[in-house]
Parts: C-alpha cells; sequence; structure tokens
C-alpha cells in the first residue's frame, strides 16, 4: 500500500509532512514500540479486507511513544477494481495530559474519566466508519445494479467479463455468452405505454433470473437488450436448453393494465474457449448470432458459426471500405432511360447509385446500401451521386445528344432534410430538368410539416414529382391527393404478369385510370419485352421503363446509345387487340 492523502491531523499527530509520506508504503505507520501481536493482527485485517481498530503504543517520527487508536476502513471502485484503506488516527495520550493534574487528588476518578471519554470516543468514530462501510457498499451497490430490473448493469458487466476471461485464459473456465433482444419491444411502447414497457423489461428479468443459477451472471445492457455468461458445464444442452426456454417463455402474451401484447425474444449464443485467438470477441461472437436469428424470423435462436464469423469480417471490411469511399467520392450514377409510349424516344433517364469499386468493378446497391444503411451514411451517398448529375447532365449537352430530363429516388430522410432544397439549387442542375421521385414508402398519409415543405418547395423551383414503387401498399387516393405527383410509376409486381395473366391486367388497367383521373402520367416499370410495351403502351400507359430497353448504364454507355439511336429506344406500332384481351382489359 501506497499513501495517497493525509490531512493536517496526521501530520500534528505523527510528526510527518506530506510530502514525506505520500507514495511511501503504509509501513512507517508501525513504529518500533508497536507489540508484534498488534502488527500481526493489523497484517491479517487488512489481507482479508476487513474493517477494523486497534488501540496501542506507537512512535512518531522523531520517535516518541503516544497511546493511539487506529481504525481502518477498506473502500473499493467496483468498475476499476482499485482498493483503499481509509486510515484514521487517534491520540489518546492528550486525554491523560489534560487530567494529569487532577490525578493527585483523585486518581481513580481521573482515570475513569479518561477512559470514558477516550470510549466514548472510540465508539463514536467506529459508528461513523461503520456508516461510511455501509455508505460504500451502497454506492457500490448503485454502481453495479441497473436501477430499473435488479440485474447487473453494463458497467458491472464489462468488469465481470474481464473476470471471466481472465479465468479462461489463466485457469481454462470456458463459458457461454447468450445474448437476448426483445423484438417488438418498440410496439408494446407505442401501444401500451413506456410504463408497460418498463414492466415488461422486469418481467424478463425476473425470467432470467428463474432460468439462471447463482453462477451464471445476468445483465442488462440497456433498452431491450439482456446478456447471460454462464459456465460450460460438460454437456452444451444446459446452454441450448436455457436458449430454447427463453425463446419459448418469451412467446407467452404479456398483460399490462387489462391489455394484452406479444413480443417475442431473439437469442444469440456463443462460446468463450481456450483455443480462442481473441476471446474477447465472443461478445461480439454472440450479438452477431443474434442478428441471424433476427434476420431469420426472430423468435428464435442461433449458435455463432465459422461462417458467420466470415461474414462479420467481411461486414467490417465493407464498412471500413464504405467510409473511405464516402472520403474519396466513388460512388456514381448510372442510367436507365424512360421511354415515351407514343414515339419511343427517350424522355427521362433515372440516376441510380452504383460503387465503382477500386478493386471490385462497379457494385450494384444489393452489395453496399443495406451496410450503408447501418453506419448511418446513405445521406452522403446521396449528396455524392447528387452533386456528380450536373456534370453529368453537362457531358450529355457537349456529347449533342438528346436527354430532356434526369430523376432521382429520394428517401424520407432526405426529404425531411432542410439541406435538400439548398443542394438543388447550388447544383447548377435546371430545376425544370430534374424530376424527384418519392420512394411510397415516405407513408404519404403521414407526411410531417418538414416534408410537405420541401416537396412545396420543389414544385415551385419547376422540379417535377413523381411517386415511385406504387401499388406496394403504403400509399391511398388520399396520400396521392394530399401530394399531388405529377407522375405515377406502377410498380413493376403489377406490371410484369400483364402479359399472362387477365387479372393483372384488370389491376393495372385500374390503376392507370386511378392516375389518369387525377391528372398524372402514368410509367410502367419492369417492362422486360416488346409484348409488354406493346400492351401497355395501348392500356394508356405514358412512358415506359425496364430492360427491354436497356439496365442502367454509365454516362458514356448512355450517350453512345443515344448517339446510335437519335435517341429512339422502340418502334411503336399499332397493336390489335384480339376480342378476349379488350374483354379482359374492359
Amino acid at each position: 500500500m501506497e499513501f495517497q492523502w493525509c490531512n493536517k491531523a496526521f501530520k500534528t499527530i505523527t510528526g510527518y509532512d506530506t510530502d514525506e509520506v505520500l507514495g511511501q508504503r503504509g509501513t512507517i505507520l508501525i513504529g518500533p514500540d508497536l507489540e508484534q501481536g498488534v502488527h500481526l493482527y493489523i497484517i491479517e485485517k487488512l489481507m482479508n479486507w476487513e474493517n477494523f481498530s486497534t488501540k496501542a503504543l506507537n512512535n512518531r517520527k522523531n520517535g516518541d511513544t503516544y497511546l493511539q487508536r487506529m481504525g481502518w476502513t477498506h473502500l473499493s471502485d467496483p468498475e476499476t477494481g482499485d482498493h483503499w484503506w481509509l486510515c484514521s488516527i487517534i491520540e489518546l495520550e492528550e486525554e491523560h495530559r489534560k487530567s494529569a493534574a487532577r490525578q493527585d487528588d483523585h486518581p481513580a476518578m481521573a482515570d475513569q474519566e479518561i477512559y470514558a471519554k477516550a470510549v466514548e470516543k472510540i465508539h463514536r468514530l467506529e459508528k461513523e466508519n461503520a456508516r461510511l462501510h455501509e455508505l460504500a457498499r451502497s454506492v457500490a451497490k448503485d454502481a453495479n445494479e441497473d436501477a430499473l430490473t435488479g440485474l447487473s448493469n453494463r458497467r458491472h458487466f464489462e468488469v465481470e467479463f474481464k473476470t471471466w476471461i481472465g479465468n479462461l485464459k489463466t485457469h481454462g473456465t470456458e463459458f457461454a455468452v447468450l445474448y437476448i433482444d426483445l423484438d417488438r419491444f418498440k410496439s408494446v411502447n407505442d401501444t401500451l405505454g413506456h410504463d408497460a414497457g418498463d414492466q415488461l423489461l422486469v418481467s424478463v428479468a425476473h425470467m432470467l433470473r428463474d432460468l439462471t443459477h447463482e453462477s451464471d451472471l445476468v445483465a442488462r445492457l440497456g433498452g431491450d437488450e439482456f446478456v447471460i455468461l454462464k459456465p460450460l458445464g460438460k454437456s452444451a444442452l444446459n446452454v441450448s436448453s436455457l436458449a430454447d426456454e427463453i425463446v419459448h417463455r418469451m412467446q407467452a402474451p404479456f398483460s399490462f393494465d387489462g391489455k394484452s401484447t406479444t413480443c417475442s425474444a431473439s437469442v444469440g449464443v456463443a462460446i468463450a474457449n481456450g483455443k480462442m485467438d481473441v476471446p474477447e470477441q465472443v461478445v461480439a461472437d454472440a450479438d452477431a448470432a443474434l442478428y441471424h436469428a433476427k434476420s431469420h424470423g426472430r423468435g428464435r435462436w442461433s449458435f455463432f458459426t465459422e461462417e458467420m464469423h466470415a461474414a462479420s469480417i467481411a461486414t467490417k471490411q465493407l464498412a471500413s471500405d464504405l467510409l473511405l469511399a464516402c472520403e474519396r467520392r466513388e460512388f456514381v450514377a448510372y442510367f436507365q432511360p424512360l421511354i415515351d409510349a407514343q414515339t419511343g424516344k427517350i424522355a427521362c433517364a433515372e440516376a441510380l447509385v452504383r460503387w465503382s469499386h477500386p478493386t471490385k468493378g462497379i457494385l450494384a446497391p444489393a452489395a453496399f446500401l443495406d451496410t450503408a444503411a447501418q453506419l448511418g451514411i446513405l445521406k452522403r451517398i446521396d449528396e455524392i451521386v447528387f452533386a456528380g448529375l450536373s456534370e453529368a447532365l453537362s457531358h450529355f449537352d457537349r456529347a449533342g445528344v438528346d436527354l430532356p430530363r434526369v430523376a432521382v429516388n429520394v428517401s424520407a430522410a432526405r426529404l425531411a432534410d432542410p439541406t435538400f432544397i439548398h443542394d438543388i439549387k447550388s447544383s447548377g442542375i435546371d430545376p425544370k430538368r430534374l424530376t424527384v421521385e418519392i420512394l411510397e414508402s415516405v407513408y404519404l398519409d403521414r407526411i410531417g410539416d418538414m416534408v410537405r415543405w420541401t416537396i412545396d418547395e420543389l414544385e415551385e423551383l419547376g422540379v417535377t414529382i413523381a411517386l415511385d414503387d406504387f401499388g406496394t401498399g403504403h400509399a391511398s387516393v388520399r396520400g396521392l391527393l394530399a401530394i399531388g405527383p405529377a407522375i405515377l410509376k406502377i410498380d413493376r409486381h403489377f406490371i410484369q404478369p400483364v402479359v399472362s395473366d387477365a387479372g393483372a391486367r384488370s389491376l393495372t388497367d385500374s390503376i392507370i385510370g386511378i392516375g389518369k383521373s387525377l391528372g398524372m402520367r402514368v410509367v410502367a416499370e419492369g417492362v422486360e419485352s416488346e409484348e409488354h410495351a406493346r400492351i401497355l403502351a395501348g392500356m394508356g400507359c405514358d412512358y415506359l421503363q425496364g430492360f427491354y430497353f436497356g439496365k442502367p448504364m454509365s454516362k458514356t454507355e448512355l450517350t453512345n446509345r443515344l448517339d446510335e439511336t437519335g435517341g429512339k429506344f422502340w418502334s411503336p406500332k399499332p397493336r390489335q387487340v384480339d376480342n378476349k384481351m379488350a374483354r379482359d382489359i374492359s
């Protein structure tokens, strides 16, 4: 032990100055006249971390002896594992000196008074020491426990996890990690209120305590995330049975204030063993297994495998590459033509994001968008692609090819971003050559004030508004009326079966009728054959888009295509509709 602090009374009693004791070992408190039995008693108590006190003769710095009461209180920090001893020293000899004048007349009485006062003072200090110790225990408990559930909190879990890892490395004590996440917790909060959510978390904590043993560590990491550290026995069945039972019990309905709902749980399981290069990775492994369970239907558990490990490494590498790609501005626009159904000429080109990877070439969105969304960089990617559109339009104009407009997809988050309008104004793009396609998943019936303002500003600038992927289940006619887009794009899932499915033709015809009745131009997405094109043109679609006219291509490829064809991608012909098809359409 080394001295960390002392007060003025310590210096007065012992004769040591502050700079003489700070950093020195605690053995300087043991004078040559301190009885060896008392010294051994002190050592024993210190080694066992017990609070105690002694009364004995001891020495000051100059060698003088004096009677002292020495009290020791143990303090610790659960987060760091550091320990301290708080030592208080009381000089009892002072009482003798004060009463020395009275000892000749009434020696017995004087001794009694001195003794009584000393005992009273000692008892008072011992009570204070006990109070401080209880306070330290209470603080340590609060620092270790989750206030809502009483389980270990994240801080205590991290401290204990280091201990478990240490035991694994030193003694080979293997253990399992079960990472638990509630699947519909947000829905419980939204439908029943936050009091219900709190009660659900408390119920889950009780359930986890009921299913685990004293040797297990159960913690709430925050929100609706829990984790269990469980010693690995002779059979892995103990771990799998625990995961099974957690999933099973969470399938039962949860009731609060007379209302009932369900909230399943997903569990990820990983094993920490001596063969691991980095056993500290086991919690991240369990989290990866949890993600796997959620992505395969939720309400289930998954065990971490080497395939998940490889996927995890690949995802981390992808995330790192994406962040670097943003810095290097490696995202570019590829263009897919929209064809005028009556003339066959290009009317617009939809700009679709691609990643120009330095070693893997051009990557489609499916290869990186999910990871980009998790990183929160979709807005940055949008900005990079959008910033390149002005240069792309200038490229087409310099090449002397006719591309009247470009269209860009815009997410709900981008529409709610106040900088979006500024980006358009400062981009150098003529707003009249720009179409903004709003994804139907923006939920048109519940748009906020910021989205409404953005749409109004776009229309005032002269930007054309299009509603993309209509029919996928989010928008309604009321939403269409609220937004009033100039263009309605019918989702490809309605378009693809129209060649052979009479029901699909009838449904598509109805959607076209809705758009026309509201004064909108209609685009058919997913046109993959000439038959497709002729049927949909005959049904009244204004524009056609799909692989039949071309897959997304670079600006150079589109320029060459426009130059070769003069901008005409298709030659519409009068379509002869047989009686059966006419009846189907009508």
